[in-house]
């Protein structure tokens, strides 16, 4: 179980730090993926952790610029919106689609590994996390087929494989079961609350008041394991 102050992204006490490749996860995360790593380079895969474990300060720092334009805010599609059109709940509303509340995102957990396809990437490209990536002709389709087939048996699961009314699909994100079906335990309103009241975070009010709201609709509300779509289907 994790405590408070793991589970908000606080303390990365709970996570390693791996070189090659690098990134940071839970051990049993780290050997579950390295497993699966292993088997998708036999079919010709580089199947690289782009994101993993992310502090609070990280987490923070991601939610303030999108708040104040520096970062862009995409709509469902990953076009990009018109910020200056925004209302401040508005923008905290599109924040929230694609990126999680400071003290609530599933990274913290490390439990969670953003996934591209290494040998993909051209000289240059700088991967976006973006639809067009995954969809039918995009850069790393072919390692998203692949991942429908194995991530099971590895223990992965997509918990934002499609659109349930919460966080956009992002089918790069993966998550391991085993442990952020644990994680997610340890994760109340009243630690969210308790938290972002102490952050230096723009859009404070709003967070505070939509903080049942984000608990229910972007924490909670996850596809879990067993109700997996392939995204040869989506």
């Amino acid at each position: 179980m994790l405590n408070e102050s793991e589970v908000t992204g606080r303390a990365r006490t709970h996570v390693v730090q791996m070189l090659k490749p690098r990134f940071a996860a839970q051990p049993e995360v780290v050997q579950a993926f390295l497993a699966m790593r292993a088997a998708a380079a036999q079919d010709g895969f580089d199947l690289h952790p782009f994101s993993t474990y992310r502090d609070y300060d990280t987490q923070l720092r991601i939610w303030n610029n999108k708040f104040t334009g520096k970062k862009p805010l995409y709509d469902l599609d990953g076009n990009v919106r018109d910020f200056d059109s925004l209302t401040e709940r508005q923008i905290v509303e599109a924040i929230l689609h694609w990126s999680a509340l400071p003290g609530g995102s599933r990274h913290q957990w490390g439990t969670e590994i953003d996934v591209v396809e290494g040998n993909a990437v051209a000289a240059g490209y700088s991967p976006k996390l973006l639809p067009e990536e995954t969809a039918v002709g995009g850069i790393f389709r072919e390692l998203h087929l692949w991942l429908d087939q194995n991530i099971a048996r590895f223990g992965f699961f997509r918990p934002y494989n499609y659109f349930k009314g919460g966080m956009y699909p992002e089918p790069w994100h993966l998550s391991y079961a085993p442990a952020s079906l644990e994680a997610i335990k340890s994760v109340t309103v009243d630690l969210l609350t308790n938290v972002t009241r102490e952050a230096d975070i723009f859009g404070k009010d709003i967070a505070l008041e939509l903080i049942p709201s984000i608990y229910e609709n972007h924490i909670l509300n996850c596809v879990g394991p067993d109700e997996q779509r392939p995204v040869v289907n989506l």
